[in-house]
């Protein structure tokens, strides 16, 4: 079987549409359909139904959707190591969050990239447990998510230090004249949530039932920009990471409430498949992100790999 067809199936997979796919591809029409047809001989069963004008997967189609994206990573990985440029160039695939992204990310990306130029970085963003997801998928090498310490079979996290969350609200909010906030002050405030999925929205969300605190949700943004813009205007309080915010409150735009809880805490953590290959491009990205906690000389890439296992 020609491998260009699991290719070619999973465009028209992503695209839902035959057409769509074979613009992508660049291929003619009838070969995508053609493509299909081979495959579905192939393993004897029908992948697409009609649905609407759209077409859609059917159990067996979502079923080979996921053995092809595994088949095309492990083609990916091996092309990515036979090749005599394999030490020195590609591609970096990072999910992150956005935080991160914009305000811990990229000091350590513009280093990598005096070091590697010739590899090329790309950044997607998401939240916690996509970006977890990704990086079981193959999508990502790595992925830097803002969580709670948790285990996954699958998954190697390196814990990168704790992130401090904060809730700003305008400077002259009422709650800004309090030497100390609980959780139970917070009845009755509208707040600017992060959108669902936010590892610690829903922490704080958790706190807030515990308090018994009636939860106005007033907004929801993807944007940390569209909430800091929001809430310096009164429409609501928010919590996001200090990271995103240390400008703001150093200028007064936003003000930082006296608030802790000992359940409101996120850790940095870098997160990568355990059977992830690691090109010397990668490995020296890895040592690159873990040199700060390990607190020591700097080690080989090879080496600082085979220490975190």
């Amino acid at each position: 079987m020609d491998t260009r067809y699991l290719q070619t199936f999973r465009e028209v997979a992503k695209c839902q549409s035959f057409t769509r796919a074979a613009e992508v591809l660049g291929y003619a029409q009838s070969s995508v359909t053609a493509q299909i047809q081979n495959l579905e001989t192939e393993f004897g069963v029908t992948l697409f139904e009609r649905w609407g004008r759209k077409i859609r997967l059917t159990h067996a189609g979502e079923a080979l959707l996921g053995y092809s994206e595994q088949v095309l990573a492990i083609l990916d990985q091996a092309r990515e190591h036979l090749s005599e440029q394999a030490q020195l160039a590609g591609t970096l695939s990072i999910g992150t969050v956005e935080s991160l992204a914009a305000f811990y990310l990229p000091p350590y990306l513009q280093t990598f990239r005096k070091e590697q130029p010739r590899m090329r970085m790309q950044l997607h963003p998401g939240v916690c447990q996509d970006l977890r997801q990704g990086v079981k998928e193959g999508k990502y090498d790595f992925a830097f998510v803002l969580d709670w310490l948790q285990d996954h079979p699958e998954l190697t996290s390196i814990n990168l230090g704790e992130e401090k969350i904060v809730v700003i609200a305008a400077p002259d909010h009422p709650l800004t004249k309090k030497d100390r906030v609980e959780a139970k002050d917070f009845s009755g405030e509208s707040w600017i949530f992060t959108e669902a999925g936010c590892s610690y929205r829903a922490i704080m969300e958790a706190v807030l039932r515990d308090a018994e605190v009636t939860i106005d949700l007033s907004l929801e943004f993807g944007s940390l920009e569209a909430i800091k813009q929001c809430v310096a205007h009164g429409l609501g309080i928010a919590l996001v990471p200090y990271i995103a915010v240390a400008e703001e409150a150093a200028k007064g735009t936003l003000a930082i409430l006296p608030f802790s809880h000992p359940e409101v805490r996120v850790y940095r953590q870098l997160i990568y498949h355990k059977k992830k290959w690691m090109s010397q491009a990668l490995l020296s990205f890895l040592e690159l992100m873990t040199a700060d906690i390990r607190g020591a000389a700097p080690q080989s890439p090879q080496l600082a790999a085979q220490n975190l296992d």
